[in-house]
């Protein structure tokens, strides 16, 4: 069992490192939408390339009455991120310590 343990502990640290990662991308982007960046610019292709999946999404499944003229959704991701991270990575490592247990 403790293979297993040591692959949820893995499983766990990877994630939890992935949803750090996207937690201050998500972030940069709403910082820099306040600019109006160059489109074309390399960084900022980037950013909305790996956060459009993830606000798109959010964004479309907002009723119309929560749309103030701000975008909302990066908050809406940063409230499931936080919920992820407390409870699927603490789950992760509780459910490994209690197999090697």
């Amino acid at each position: 069992m403790f293979v297993l343990a040591n692959f949820l502990t893995a499983l766990a640290q990877i994630l939890d490192v992935g949803f750090f990662i996207l937690y201050w991308l998500i972030l940069i982007r709403a910082l820099i939408s306040w600019v109006n960046p160059d489109p074309y610019n390399f960084i900022v292709q980037f950013l909305y390339k790996t956060t459009e999946p993830i606000l798109y999404p959010i964004r479309r499944v907002l009723p119309p009455g929560l749309k103030f003229g701000i975008d909302i959704s990066p908050i809406i991701a940063f409230f499931a991120i936080m919920f992820l991270r407390s409870f699927l990575i603490r789950t992760l490592f509780e459910l490994a310590i209690k197999l090697k247990g």
